[in-house]
């Protein structure tokens, strides 16, 4: 019995190209649409947000950005405004790459930095740098 829907060539084990492809350009877009401030939301278009990621189901159904408000501060209130506003960032992403049906976007904070922030302390304690240098 074959599978005619799955890539053959994709295990399952990570995104399909097709996903990862798709994500990225959902990525870029709406990074350039949160960076010129095409939302008529005036307290979104006053944050700078980075969207680092987005990760999109098999199906393609739902995009998950990962996003950091510039400067890490008011993460709560940029979700906050991301998901109000997420019926008009669909549409105009949906447009801009020409899909026949955009994702629901889901908006996560991106914790990377935090992490990157927690490992630079820990390899700056004592302790570790002995461990490390010997």
């Amino acid at each position: 019995m074959t599978d005619m829907g799955k890539n053959k060539f994709h295990d399952g084990s990570g995104p399909s190209q097709r996903q990862l492809r798709v994500g990225e350009l959902v990525r870029r877009s709406l990074a350039q649409v949160l960076a010129q401030g095409d939302i008529h939301d005036p307290e979104l278009n006053r944050l700078s947000i980075t969207v680092s990621e987005v990760r999109t189901s098999p199906d393609l159904r739902i995009a998950t950005a990962y996003v950091m408000p510039l400067g890490g501060g008011a993460q709560d209130e940029a979700i906050g405004l991301l998901a109000r506003n997420k019926a008009e960032l669909r549409r105009i992403v949906g447009k801009k790459l020409g899909l026949k049906y955009a994702p629901d976007l889901r908006f996560r904070l991106d914790e990377v930095f935090d992490r990157m922030d927690e490992t630079r302390a820990m390899f700056s304690q004592d302790a570790v740098r002995r461990d490390l240098d010997g």
